[in-house]
């Protein structure tokens, strides 16, 4: 998925603690050549990763208290055209923070985890529809 994702597309991350979240945003980045660590942004909002003059923004809104805090914080301005916005628990900023291309739903599943991928612009569309080409056991 990661070559799929383009500047300027947002998305969300949506699923219970523990679900994986961080290790989808750690393991797009490698695939990307980001070397680095690639740390939950649980504390600092925001961890930024710049790859091939993309700016990557991986958010975690958990312990917001009010969605307004994403007012508060300044955090509009990560949303561009030049950068691919990861966020989790988006909810917590209900209204403030920018609609989805992409949704990623996490769901514990034995043995592991299930991932439920739905598109919500034409991006995103493009993105899901090129993923599932590549993947022909990809369910619906």
């Amino acid at each position: 998925m990661a070559p799929l994702l383009a500047p300027g597309m947002v998305v969300w991350l949506d699923g219970d603690l523990g679900a994986g979240k961080t290790s989808l945003v750690r393991s797009l980045l490698r695939a990307r050549d980001h070397a680095g660590a690639v740390k939950s942004p649980t504390y600092t909002l925001v961890e930024i990763y710049v790859i091939s003059r993309i700016y990557w923004y991986h958010f975690d809104f958990y312990r917001f208290n009010f969605p307004e805090e994403f007012l508060d914080a300044g955090l509009g301005e990560y949303f561009r055209a030049d950068s691919v916005c990861l966020v989790e628990w988006p909810e917590k900023a209900a209204g403030y923070v920018p609609a989805p291309d992409l949704v990623v739903h996490f769901r514990f599943a034995e043995p592991g985890r299930k991932l439920d991928l739905a598109a919500y612009s034409k991006e995103g569309r493009e993105c899901l529809n090129t993923l599932r080409s590549g993947l022909p056991d990809a369910a619906d």
